[in-house]
């Protein structure tokens, strides 16, 4: 049982850090903070790290042909540059003449993407306190209800710790990806809740365990989904969606069969709950 939660003592600790130091709980792409960003289309092959470490505060990702997995070219992000000296650094160090066939870009004010960026949190916060107040009035008492929406909130923060121990930046699809959590994160712990005090017929273990075999089911059937993706997709914000859920699932894993499921164990105990 506290295992998840020494995880996400540890996981705040972490995010808080970063906001007290950096005033933000993720680092943002330009989606998010505004900037630049940059597409170029050709089948030279080129170093993504290498061009990444040359052009100051910006992210490079390939760009392949979804059919045949090839590289056709690359999207550059980047902050704190005009789109013209942009240009200038792209053709310098790729040594490529950038024209309107074979280069976009698309810039994002650095007020718009700040309070999109607001916008977005409001929403996932705002998603979340009413998660919890459905799930008080469902179950109506407050030790299990609170479990599965400390269970819900273990499966958003360790997953956001390791995006940011792994360094990436979050664009606006990312935020979407937290909000989908909130769902994917409770509907196992609902039906583990529901098992527990609702039906009784079986045994209490027996009835936690079957809610276990169907959760996990699902769980299993939409990671599967996921790393699938991961795989197959050749857009990065699929990957990223996909990467930060697929996190969220595998956490939901042991937030709910380990830290739910022994609180409600506990909690039916003293309230003998058979």
């Amino acid at each position: 049982m506290l295992i998840p939660i020494i995880l996400l003592v540890l996981s705040l600790a972490f995010v808080g850090f970063k906001y007290a130091t950096t005033g933000e709980i993720f680092n943002r792409d330009v989606t998010l903070k505004g900037g630049i960003t940059s597409t170029i289309y050709t089948d030279k092959d080129i170093n993504t790290e290498d061009l990444q470490n040359k052009i100051p505060n910006s992210l490079v990702k390939k760009l392949t042909d979804f059919s045949t997995g090839r590289q056709v070219g690359i999207i550059v992000e980047a902050s704190d540059i005009s789109a013209d000296n942009l240009k200038e650094s792209l053709q310098k160090e790729l040594a490529i003449e950038l024209t309107d066939q074979n280069y976009s870009v698309e810039e994002t004010g650095s007020s718009l993407g700040e309070s999109f960026y607001k916008e977005l949190i409001t929403a996932v916060l705002i998603a979340f306190i009413f998660m919890a107040i459905v799930i008080f009035i469902t179950f109506r008492t407050l030790i299990p209800s609170a479990a599965v929406v400390l269970s819900a909130l273990i499966d958003i923060i360790i997953p956001l710790a390791i995006i940011n121990l792994l360094n990436i930046k979050v664009s606006s699809a990312g935020v979407v990806a937290f909000l989908l959590l909130i769902g994917y994160s409770v509907d196992t712990d609902i039906l583990l809740t529901t098992r527990a005090l609702k039906r009784y017929n079986a045994p209490l273990f027996d009835r936690m365990y079957s809610s276990m075999k169907t959760g996990l089911t699902m769980t299993f059937c939409a990671i599967a989904v996921m790393v699938t993706g991961i795989i197959l997709s050749t857009t990065p914000i699929i990957k990223e969606m996909f990467f930060i859920i697929l996190l969220g699932l595998i956490t939901d894993i042991f937030s709910t069969y380990f830290t739910n499921a022994s609180i409600l164990k506990i909690y039916c105990k003293r309230k003998n709950i058979a």
